[in-house]
């Protein structure tokens, strides 16, 4: 039996969470308005649930589903397998969480009237983003 360890986020869109998750990777993502049931790797469904789902079958063959659950601050935690954490661990969350920011950043300039001018991936994994607004 798998263990689900909890860590706590500070993302709050889930639509930005799923076009962060897509950015690492998984394209093939579930949300739901109710947390649903995670499922281990053997189909059994586990008591975590959660909002924001990755299948199992969009992760591995022997993987336990991956969820984002809201908490009552409105922030997401992912919600991982014991097993699981040993690939998608903090790096890997620290990787989706820049992917949120940068997808953030790109939402605030469209709603606001900015262009991009360049967007840079740095060698250090930062991302350069420079804004323009014509009046």
């Amino acid at each position: 039996m798998s263990h689900f360890t909890r860590v706590r986020t500070a993302l709050r869109d889930p639509d930005l969470l799923v076009q962060a998750l897509a950015t690492v990777g998984f394209t093939t993502v579930e949300t739901h308005d109710t947390p649903q049931p995670l499922y281990g790797y053997q189909g059994d469904a586990r008591p975590d649930r959660a909002e924001v789902i990755i299948r199992r079958a969009h992760i591995g063959r022997l993987s336990n589903d991956i969820g984002f659950r809201r908490g009552d601050d409105g922030t997401f935690e992912a919600v991982i397998s014991e097993f699981d954490r040993s690939r998608y661990d903090q790096p890997w969350l620290t990787k989706v969480a820049r992917a949120y920011g940068h997808a953030a950043a790109l939402r605030y300039a469209e709603d606001h009237g900015y262009d991009v001018e360049s967007d840079t991936l740095e060698e250090n994994g930062g991302r350069r983003l420079v804004l323009r607004r014509y009046t």
